[in-house]
């Protein structure tokens, strides 16, 4: 077997990429290819049977973010927070989530603060639910350790800063 997965070289999605000095990095990018559309579909799908059918992957993970630590945010915290480069993005998924009544702006100085609402807490809430019955406890089943969750979510932090880094580099060329 492992001639087989020799001879097949590693499991990317762009086998030209994989041909460079580290054709492990190809295999981490399949991965987070992957990881990335099956985190958008569950997150969609999961805040749909929570009962807000119509937010979109980034609608729902800045609906989360602005009830984290249940502190009002602005927008350039939340770009900065969840590395989004667009404000545009941002700004539209606010504006969406405050028509949906999940959030609520006010005003610090000149800055625009959002914050959540009632009805987005107990949607956020249902999230959370539905996530410990069907996703958290199938991960669990896993064994996979909490240790080992964690080790892998800082190599992938570390890792987006090596990727931000090339991003400003290929952008000055």
């Amino acid at each position: 077997m492992a001639d087989i997965e020799q001879d097949l070289g590693p499991i990317a999605s762009s086998g030209h990429l994989a041909r460079g000095a580290l054709p492990a990095l190809s295999e981490i990018e399949f991965g987070l290819i992957m990881l990335d559309h099956a985190f958008s579909r569950w997150i969609v799908r999961c805040m749909a049977a929570a009962g807000v059918p119509d937010l979109s992957p980034v609608d729902t993970i800045i609906l989360h973010n602005i009830r984290s630590r249940g502190k009002p945010k602005t927008i350039a915290d939340l770009c900065l927070i969840l590395n989004i480069e667009d404000t545009h993005v941002v700004t539209y998924a606010v504006k969406k989530l405050e028509r949906l009544k999940l959030i609520r702006s006010g005003k610090r100085g000149k800055e625009k603060l959002v914050s959540i609402t009632p009805a987005g807490e107990a949607a956020c809430e249902r999230y959370f639910a539905i996530r410990e019955a069907l996703l958290v406890k199938s991960v669990l089943a896993t064994e996979m350790s909490p240790d080992n969750l964690s080790a892998i979510a800082a190599r992938l932090r570390a890792l987006s800063g090596h990727y931000d880094q090339a991003a400003r580099s290929a952008a000055a060329l």
